[in-house]
């Protein structure tokens, strides 16, 4: 605390030298002048002592015989007084204060983490059109309905922590491992739920496990069509529908359909050659707006440009509206060039490893496939006539209305 005190006053490291220093040390003490740190050099002192006591020091120097000199100044006094001189510093000080208060109500930078089925430009394209993005204020963020949002929109989100630090906005997010069907509250729908066909084509399994089948394996059927009823008839003894009882229909059901599938391959191609000339130019950034420095104009006709920057920032999460970096300029040429007979199979055994990936992912198994490859001297052309089977079905509120039972007339006898 004594030293904060001494810093606020303002002190100074004297040197002292002459016939009696020691008596000075004593006459300092006789008059309560406060002297500290003292060190003996053999033919001086040095030692510490407020600007107020160095003042009251004169008349003791000229009554022991000595002399004294300032080695150092320490404080806040001098520090101002230094600071008064340089006054462009001092206002760019005052302006650097002013802007970071002004600023820091602000968002400059935005963090997501725990994402991983959802990428980060789809959350952040997300949180732009809910309002929130770089440069709001702070003020106008509602973090409990972003949070709530999140949820709501995105299934796969499970649990959501919206918060600010400094200027930066911080989002943790966790998303579920796999969305799970709840076929029990289907089960459970008082409607009924049918199995219809998603695309035409020929039934080629069907095993029932809940639910009237309508199709038989063989049969054709349109997009739409329904394969398993959810629709249970209870008969009476005259075999007419007394009611109906309504579950949701399950099956393994596979649908055979044919797909035709073309693809073209140029011989030709362009290729970009850099011709390994380049410029490197500087740029700044305030906020969305960028400059470069030293390049008035690039002086190619064909260019490739990249720009690696970093954001200003003062502490961790604490970061300004500026950015700083530099821009690579490459130049290169386009040539015309010619694939070779093997550079055109692999790239058409590309071509077709990609359909039967798409196929793959989409459930899709290849039952008959006859490929063929024609070819010229401007491209090679791939063609496919392929019989495919999937289980193309969806389920649907079944369309039976319930029966509705007709109450008999009572006889009336005269």
């Amino acid at each position: 605390m004594l030293h904060w005190i001494q810093y606020f006053k303002g002190y100074v490291t004297i040197k002292v030298w002459g016939y009696s220093a020691e008596r000075l040390l004593n006459l300092c003490g006789n008059h309560d002048i406060l002297v500290w740190n003292i060190k003996d050099h053999g033919d001086y002192h040095t030692m510490n002592i407020s600007v107020q006591g160095f003042f009251a020091l004169k008349p003791l120097l000229k009554k022991t015989g000595t002399r004294a000199a300032v080695l150092q100044r320490y404080g806040l006094p001098f520090f101002v007084s230094k600071m008064c001189k340089r006054k462009i510093f001092v206002i760019g000080l005052i302006g650097c204060m002013l802007f970071w208060i002004l600023t820091s109500g602000y968002i400059w930078n935005i963090k997501i983490d725990g994402n991983f089925a959802l990428t980060e430009d789809v959350l952040l394209d997300y949180l732009e059109e809910q309002g929130v993005h770089t440069a709001m204020k702070k003020s106008r963020l509602k973090i409990e309905d972003l949070e709530r949002s999140l949820r709501e929109d995105y299934d796969l989100i499970t649990w959501t922590s919206v918060q600010v630090e400094g200027t930066t906005l911080l989002i943790h997010i966790k998303e579920n491992e796999m969305p799970k069907y709840d076929q029990s509250s289907q089960s459970q729908t008082k409607e009924g739920m049918d199995l219809v066909a998603t695309r035409a084509g020929t039934v080629s399994y069907i095993i029932t496990r809940s639910g009237v089948p309508q199709v038989s394996t063989g049969d054709t059927v349109e997009q739409g069509a329904v394969l398993v009823s959810g629709a249970v008839p209870v008969y009476n003894e005259d075999t007419t529908v007394r009611k109906y009882q309504f579950v949701q229909a399950d099956a393994d059901i596979i649908l055979r359909y044919g797909e035709d599938i073309s693809v073209e391959q140029s011989v030709s191609y362009e290729e970009k050659r850099y011709t390994g000339e380049e410029k490197k130019v500087y740029v700044l950034g305030a906020g969305d707006r960028e400059w470069s420095l030293r390049l008035r104009k690039i002086p190619y006709q064909a260019y490739d440009s990249s720009v690696e920057k970093k954001q200003v920032k003062l502490l961790e999460h604490l970061y300004l509206p500026f950015s700083y970096g530099h821009k690579t300029i490459r130049e290169y040429e386009i040539t015309q060039q010619k694939h070779s007979e093997e550079e055109m199979k692999t790239l058409m055994q590309e071509e077709w490893d990609k359909i039967i990936s798409t196929l793959e992912e989409k459930g899709v198994q290849i039952a008959e496939k006859n490929v063929t490859i024609k070819k010229n001297d401007k491209k090679w052309v791939l063609t496919a006539h392929m019989q495919l089977e999937e289980s193309a079905v969806k389920l649907v509120p079944t369309s039976i209305e319930p029966v509705v039972q007709e109450t008999p007339e009572e006889e009336t006898t005269e």
